[in-house]
């Protein structure tokens, strides 16, 4: 870890991708549809989501009291905003279009647009794509499309369904970067209890009006995988890859970071090849090495006359 009065180097080679931070997001990031699997046959998509929220909520807020972990200051409006987005539009906008039978390939497709969207309003935030990162993006979605071929089909597809994955899309693609642009540095600790705060404000209303939430959160069947699944989102997913996310944010380009997520659905292939005995063939892996080769591109920092 470097120290905060250490200098950036903007020219560091494109094997700092390659350091545990990202690897690691990487792999928990993939987890998610694994947890939509193990989880929502249990619980409605909404109530699974803030009942998440509570429970991370739970695990840090003593430790915010205990530590007095500093609150941003002037910030806290963006910090929530930012944490709508990624939280209650993007996790509420995939998990409601799964539970209604979207097709999870289908689904990852759709979100894995989210690098190339990000490259395209990347000048809002003062970012410069270069024509090397966008061949990257390119070979990143068609890699994300043969890992999600074979498991692609219509059963299940709806007008609702579709609108849901796209509007968790949006939702991801302007809340990284409303944040990289408003609220970048902060602390995770508190920056996280606002953000998820702010999600089950909002998920709320919806939760009791669409699904019946009441306050025994009767409408769930407390099974031992929806257990195992509520407890990993808490540690893996919204403390853990969360705060691994808003590091990347912190240092990295908003384009480099998004271009990460090109690996989640080759990676959840795996997992399920590995947990679930789903098919995972060659033309998965040959998916999986083009997207590997995507991220590269992009991450590649360009060869010039600045001094490292």
């Amino acid at each position: 870890m470097s120290s905060g009065t250490r200098t950036s180097t903007p020219s560091a080679p494109a094997a700092a991708w390659l350091s545990p931070v990202p690897l690691l997001f990487v792999f928990l990031w993939s987890t998610g549809f694994i947890v939509a699997k193990l989880g929502l046959p249990y619980a409605p998509p909404l109530t699974f989501v803030i009942l998440r929220c509570l429970g991370v909520l739970a695990v840090l807020l003593p430790v915010v009291f205990i530590l007095r972990a500093p609150w941003p200051r002037g910030q806290i409006l963006h910090v929530a905003v930012a944490g709508l987005l990624l939280q209650a539009g993007y996790l509420g906008g995939v998990w409601a279009a799964i539970k209604i039978g979207m097709p999870a390939g289908l689904t990852a497709l759709i979100v894995g647009m989210q690098p190339i969207l990000t490259a395209a309003a990347a000048p809002l935030i003062g970012e410069r794509v270069r024509p090397r990162q966008w061949l990257g993006f390119a070979l990143g979605l068609s890699g994300v499309l043969l890992v999600v071929y074979s498991k692609l089909h219509l059963a299940g597809l709806t007008a609702s369904g579709i609108a849901l994955c796209v509007f968790a899309l949006f939702c991801i693609t302007a809340g990284t970067m409303y944040q990289k642009r408003h609220c970048p540095g902060f602390d995770l600790r508190t920056g996280t209890v606002i953000q998820f705060a702010a999600t089950v404000l909002a998920l709320l209303p919806l939760a009791i009006a669409l699904e019946g939430l009441d306050p025994r959160f009767s409408s769930i069947t407390w099974s031992l995988d929806f257990v195992i699944a509520w407890l990993w989102s808490i540690f893996a997913l919204s403390i853990g890859a969360i705060f691994l996310l808003f590091t990347l944010i912190r240092r990295s380009r908003a384009t480099e970071v998004t271009s990460l997520l090109y690996l989640t659905p080759p990676t959840t292939a795996l997992m399920a090849w590995l947990l679930f005995g789903e098919s995972f063939g060659p033309l998965a892996v040959a998916g999986m090495l083009v997207a590997v080769l995507g991220v590269a591109f992009v991450v590649k920092k360009p060869h010039n006359k600045e001094t490292p």
